[in-house]
């Protein structure tokens, strides 16, 4: 189902010429909102990698990132929550969600990262940012990114988790979850998993805030899916031959890529270099910003 979903965001941001991407967008929740929640678990379990056919910093990229934020409103839905994803607008999350039954609400950031990316920090993760968007009428602040891409051992990210209480959720997290069908009522609350990082925080030591507690959140998930802790890490032992299965999709894809690209001639080696590096776009921006630059020098005259 991944792959379906895949084409589909493919298809809709090679649009962009008749399309904003707000309209982009829209279509995106309009597809999401026809899936089964089979499909929509299927999604889940894939989600948090960015596949190496979408170019980076490119307008799929883009949507795809979004389409995580639509897909994530959809998952808090079949969790028993109301929620919905946001509009692109700077300096806000992506996410909110609320409780029917406990009176509570979240704001949740998604985020997804291609198996080739090393290097991340921080920067990358915006704990603090997710904070400081809850404002003052929403409880809670949850982040979900793909849990084997978060740091392994030490990290500001973890610290500033606890110091902000701010829940640092893995997709696979939510995809288990969605796969023993966990749901809110009257009478059953997630909201432990919400305030996580404030009870972990009770029990941590000043001298260990920035190691990795993944596992202690893992066994307040393990609570809610009524698993031993045994059980649990084997749940997510095949979420990573999922993730495994995946990697040598991608991997496919680059070898391929590269056996297209030992076939081109010269000229054509030439033509893809200087359509990657987006140098002549690059050319027609400049222009265009000196062609303004002469207008308004014509004016002033």
């Amino acid at each position: 189902m991944f792959d379906v979903f895949l084409d589909k965001i493919l298809e809709i941001s090679n649009d962009e010429k008749s399309k904003t991407f707000k309209e982009q967008t829209k279509s995106v929740s309009e597809f999401v909102k026809i899936l089964t929640d089979e499909q929509i678990k299927s999604i889940v379990k894939e989600i948090g990698t960015i596949p190496e056919c979408i170019k980076a910093s490119s307008s799929a990229e883009k949507l795809f990132s979004k389409s995580s934020d639509i897909i994530l409103s959809r998952a808090f839905k079949m969790l028993g929550l109301k929620s919905k994803a946001i509009d692109e607008r700077g300096d806000s999350a992506d996410v909110l969600a609320e409780s029917v039954y406990h009176k509570y609400s979240l704001v949740a950031d998604a985020k997804c990262f291609r198996m080739s990316r090393t290097a991340k920090n921080q920067k990358d993760f915006k704990v603090a940012a997710l904070s400081n968007w809850r404002g003052g009428e929403n409880e809670y602040a949850v982040l979900v990114s793909p849990y084997f891409q978060y740091p392994k051992e030490e990290s500001q990210i973890y610290k500033t988790a606890l110091d902000e209480n701010v829940c640092l959720l893995a997709w696979e997290h939510i995809s288990l979850l969605l796969e023993n069908n966990i749901k809110e009522s009257e009478n059953f609350s997630l909201e432990s998993i919400w305030e996580s990082s404030k009870m972990i925080a009770r029990e941590s030591k000043v001298s260990s805030s920035k190691m990795c507690f993944l596992p202690k959140l893992n066994k307040i998930v393990s609570k809610k899916l009524g698993a031993s802790e045994n059980d649990f890490a084997e749940k997510l032992n095949q979420c990573k031959l999922t993730i495994v299965a995946r990697g040598s999709t991608e991997i496919a894809y680059c070898e391929n890529r590269i056996e297209d690209i030992k076939k081109l001639t010269k000229e054509q080696a030439i033509g893809e270099l200087i359509k990657e590096t987006k140098l002549e776009e690059k050319i027609n921006v400049i222009n265009s910003f000196i062609s303004s630059l002469e207008t308004d020098e014509e004016a002033e005259e």
